[in-house]
């Protein structure tokens, strides 16, 4: 299709497929479209061509309240900043889209998410009282306290030292494991993307698979 004047081009030529309970990253010099891709996946953004579908659900075939109720359902994501409400505790992060959702056990389901990154003594702790570590425990809590089917991840371990992000790292497999959710990562730590069972490179809005 031909770019109009003033138009620019970020993604191109993107054919791929990851199957349930999958492992994949999107790796990439920063600015290749690596970001731009996850929030097309996940429905966050909408293509100007093609399709993103998810369990056998086109996204551009609905509007925007049809596609974040299909997030709510079914897509949970890790933001690179965490996007942790700062009037919120740790508990009460993981708890409220289980509450907009009508979850009735929200309490106990948020509780344990957090027992299981390991913050059982964090829950009434507000964002501003935790390390950037225990922020992205909570917001992994929080993602996979709704059990999606499928886990985006922006650059999970960014902004963690080693030691946290390999932290957090284990956590994300232990719990793709555990829930048979579908992870993909964007990412630039190499001991992550070797971790999943398939690897891409962004390059220039074209996406390549690592043999």
């Amino acid at each position: 299709m031909p770019i109009a004047d003033g138009e620019l081009e970020i993604l191109r030529g993107i054919s791929f497929e990851i199957k349930q309970g999958d492992t994949a990253a999107i790796v990439g010099v920063s600015g290749s479209g690596k970001s731009t891709l996850l929030g097309l996946l996940a429905g966050l953004d909408v293509a100007s061509g093609g399709d993103v579908v998810i369990d056998e659900q086109s996204l551009a075939a609905l509007d925007e309240d049809q596609r974040a109720a299909l997030r709510a359902e079914k897509v949970g994501f890790v933001f690179q900043s965490f996007q942790l409400l700062p009037a919120l505790t740790a508990l009460e992060n993981v708890m409220l889209p289980l509450e907009l959702s009508g979850n009735t056990s929200a309490l106990t389901r948020a509780s344990g998410y957090l027992e299981r990154v390991g913050l059982n003594h964090r829950l009434n702790h507000y964002p501003s009282m935790l390390s950037g570590g225990e922020q992205q425990r909570v917001a992994i809590a929080r993602a996979f306290a709704a059990r999606p089917q499928i886990l985006f991840a922006d650059e999970p371990t960014g902004n963690l030292d080693k030691a946290t992000g390999d932290t957090v790292i284990e956590l994300l497999f232990d719990l793709n494991r555990s829930e048979g959710t579908t992870l993909v990562l964007v990412t630039h730590d190499e001991r992550l993307a070797r971790r999943c069972n398939q690897q891409f490179v962004m390059e220039n809005g074209h996406l390549e698979a690592v043999d």
